[in-house]
C-alpha cells in the first residue's frame, strides 16, 4: 500500500475504533463484567462470524445478546431450543392456503431464522436434527425448503448459548455445526465485586437499558473496511502453522497433540484467526496484524474445532490446555 492509501485507511479505522468503543460502552451499561467476551462478540460481528457462548445458566448470556440487539437497529429474534423443537419451527415450512377463488396453493411461511440477529438459546438442548437446520443459514445465508432457496437479509448474525455438556438433557453439537462458529466463548462466574454491581443494577427501581446507535448498513461497511487491513506473509504463515500444528499427523504437531487429539482444526480456524486479528490490530491503533493478535484469538477461534480422543477425556485434558501447549512450543507468545 502507498503512503497515501495507508493515511486514508488510518482515518477510516479511527472512526471504526470510535464506533466499536461506543458499542462497548452502551452494552456495558447493562452487562456487568465479561469484558473479554463482549470484545470477542463485537469482533465476530465486525467480520461476519457467528458466536457460541458456553456457561451455566444465569450468567447473563441471553441478556448480552438481547442488549446487542438493543444497541443495533436491526431485527432480533430469540428461539428457545428444546428437545421437541423441529427444523420447520426454525426455518419455516410450506403451508396450504385457500385463495378467494376457492383454489388451494402452497405458500412459504418464514420461520424465526429470517432476522438479522438470531439468538439460539440453549442450542444443545435440541436434537442434532434440529441443530443441523441452522447449517445452511449460518454458512450460505440462505435456507432451502421444498426445493426453493430463500436468501436471508444481511447482516445475519447468530449467537448461540449452550450449557456445559455434562449437564442433564444436553446433546453435543455436530462437528460441522461447531465449525460454523467463528468463536466459542466461555462465560465465567462473576467476581464478588461484579456480583455486587449486578445485584445493585437488577434489584433497583429502574432497569438499565442501552440506546440504539448503529444500523445494518454501518455493520456491512465496517466489515468491508476490516478486510482491507493488511497482514504480512510471515504472520499469515504463523496462523497457518498454528492450525496445522493441531493435527496429530502433521510435522508441526506437539507431543500433546499427538497424544490427545483425534482431529485437528479446519482451514476455517485460520480464517477466523486472521480476520479477528485484523480487528484487534485496528483497536490497538495499528494498520497491520501482529503475532500477538493471533495469540489473543487462538483459544476462542480453535477450542471448538479440535476433537479430543478418549484418553484426553479420561485424563481431563481440555482443548485450551492443548492450544496453550501449541502456542508455547511454536513461540507465538500468549495473549496480552
Amino acid at each position: 500500500m502507498t503512503t497515501q492509501e495507508i493515511d486514508a485507511l488510518e482515518s477510516q479505522l479511527s472512526s471504526f475504533r470510535e464506533i466499536f468503543g461506543r458499542m462497548q460502552n452502551e452494552i456495558g451499561r447493562v452487562i456487568v463484567g465479561h469484558d473479554d467476551v463482549l470484545r470477542h462478540v463485537l469482533t465476530a460481528l465486525m467480520v461476519g462470524g457467528h458466536v457460541l457462548l458456553e456457561g451455566v445458566p444465569g450468567l447473563g448470556k441471553t441478556l448480552l445478546v438481547r442488549t446487542l440487539g438493543d444497541v443495533l437497529d436491526l431485527t432480533f429474534r430469540r428461539i428457545q431450543f428444546t428437545p421437541d423443537l423441529m427444523p420447520a419451527d426454525l426455518i419455516g415450512t410450506n403451508v396450504i392456503l385457500d385463495s378467494d377463488s376457492g383454489a388451494r396453493h402452497f405458500e412459504f411461511q418464514r420461520g424465526p431464522v429470517f432476522t438479522h440477529i438470531l439468538l439460539a438459546d440453549e442450542i444443545n438442548r435440541a436434537t442434532p436434527k434440529t441443530q443441523s437446520a441452522l447449517l445452511e443459514a449460518m454458512q450460505e445465508r440462505s435456507v432451502t425448503v421444498g426445493g426453493t432457496t430463500y436468501l436471508l437479509e444481511e447482516p445475519f448474525f447468530v449467537m448461540a448459548t449452550q450449557n456445559p455438556l455434562e449437564m442433564e438433557g444436553t446433546y453435543p453439537l455436530p462437528e460441522a455445526q461447531l465449525d460454523r462458529f467463528l468463536f466459542k466463548l466461555l462465560v465465567r462466574f462473576p467476581t464478588t465485586e461484579e456480583f455486587e454491581l449486578i445485584m445493585e443494577r437488577t434489584t433497583g427501581a429502574e432497569d438499565p437499558a442501552a440506546d440504539r446507535i448503529f444500523d445494518g448498513h454501518d455493520v456491512l461497511k465496517l466489515r468491508r473496511l476490516v478486510r482491507r487491513v493488511p497482514i504480512s506473509d510471515e504472520v499469515r504463515r504463523q496462523a497457518i502453522t498454528m492450525v496445522v500444528a493441531t493435527h496429530p499427523a502433521a510435522e508441526q504437531a506437539t507431543e500433546m497433540v499427538k497424544r490427545y487429539v483425534r482431529y485437528g482444526a479446519s482451514p476455517r480456524a485460520g480464517q477466523a484467526m486472521i480476520l479477528a486479528g485484523k480487528v484487534l490490530a485496528v483497536l490497538d491503533e495499528r494498520v497491520n496484524v501482529s503475532r500477538e493478535d493471533l495469540a489473543d484469538v487462538i483459544l476462542p477461534a480453535l477450542r471448538h474445532r479440535i476433537i479430543l480422543n478418549f484418553e484426553a477425556q479420561a485424563e481431563g485434558i481440555t482443548p485450551d490446555a492443548i492450544l496453550r501447549d501449541v502456542v508455547e512450543q511454536h513461540s507465538l507468545g500468549m495473549a496480552r
